[in-house]
């Protein structure tokens, strides 16, 4: 079905700004925590919204990271990070966890991704990421229940200026 023929889904934003509002505190909370580096972030931003086909938050993410200086390479490889060279242990261990905790086994995390993962991050950092992985995917649910169509709050959040369009 292609989707130029769909009815227009309602604006969340529009319909619940308390709840919007608090879940982009939450987002901005982790964000400037600095336990996680940006480009990490906007590296698990742009892996969950893939595998959630998040068109709205994966257009944003990847202007972002663009925006911070992201080269432009490691963000087409994020979608083959296990096969690219393009990615330090600690990104790996970051995409890891971001799919483990975006598909949710019957049987949760594994013991040895668990293992991995605490060997590239300390305790706070780790509690951080998963709260950054948590935030993603509620983002990407919205927009994916609501369509939002991508590059629409461009102008409103500066990514415009990431000279992607």
């Amino acid at each position: 079905m292609s989707r130029t023929n769909e009815q227009p889904r309602l604006d969340y934003v529009q319909q619940s700004p308390e709840l919007v509002k608090k879940l982009r505190d939450f987002s901005m909370a982790i964000a400037n925590s600095g336990h996680i580096e940006p480009v990490l972030g906007h590296l698990v931003d742009i892996r969950a919204s893939q595998m959630n086909g998040c068109a709205f938050c994966l257009d944003m993410h990847v202007k972002e990271a663009k925006l911070h200086g992201e080269r432009e390479l490691r963000l087409h490889h994020v979608a083959i990070w296990r096969e690219s060279p393009l990615f330090t242990p600690k990104e790996r261990a970051a995409l890891a966890l971001t799919e483990a905790l975006t598909q949710i086994a019957p049987t949760g995390v594994s013991d040895e991704l668990y293992a991995k993962v605490r060997e590239q991050f300390g305790e706070q950092e780790l509690s951080t990421l998963v709260f950054r992985v948590m935030a993603i995917n509620a983002w990407n649910r919205a927009n994916v229940a609501f369509r939002t169509t991508p590059g629409t709050r461009d102008k409103i959040l500066g990514l415009d200026k990431a000279g992607l369009a």
